[in-house]
């Protein structure tokens, strides 16, 4: 199968009475929210859209989107890069008791005035909203994985202090 550029907005009641398709990359310079919250340039993306109508008629969006991020590990502070994979299903909606009456299997996506659905940017959305909140290597992976990590020294216990209420204790006992 062919590999193609996924194309930057589509009609999704077009593509669905149409059975299309699509199997292919976004260009991670295209993505440009998600690169800047990687630590380094952000590889493409490969995804996989399928559009159709399900028994209901309901018009939906069905895909999966995969991409490598190089992220900043929050324990040894260095270069990681991590897998990002999001599965998703949309539907288009253009009122609000259209997303009330939508099942839960469908997430509601609005279009655009012309009936179009911007893909890169539903797309890069899903993708943000899977990267891991604190990056992290795996244990045996990380440089200070198996080390506790000291800021400033640990002072010594305070010496006990006397109770503060031993003076009611002795007026309880007379």
């Amino acid at each position: 199968m062919q590999t193609v550029k996924i194309p930057v907005s589509i009609d999704p009641t077009r593509a669905a009475t149409s059975g299309l398709n699509y199997h292919g990359y976004i260009p991670g310079s295209q993505l440009k929210r998600l690169s800047e919250l990687c630590a380094g340039d952000c590889s493409e993306v490969k995804v996989s859209l399928e559009c159709g109508l399900d028994l209901q008629g309901i018009v939906y969006l069905k895909g999966k989107a995969v991409t490598e991020l190089t992220l900043q590990c929050q324990r040894c502070m260095t270069l990681m890069t991590t897998e990002v994979t999001v599965d998703f299903c949309f539907s288009p909606c253009r009122t609000e008791a259209e997303i009330d009456e939508l099942p839960d299997a469908y997430d509601p996506i609005e279009c655009n005035e012309i009936g179009e659905v911007r893909l890169h940017q539903l797309i890069e959305d899903e993708l943000i909203i899977a990267i891991p909140i604190i990056p992290l290597h795996e244990q045996a992976d990380c440089s200070l994985g198996s080390k506790d990590i000291v800021v400033g020294e640990i002072e010594s216990a305070q010496q006990e202090r006397p109770n503060p209420f031993a003076v009611l204790e002795k007026l309880k006992s007379k």
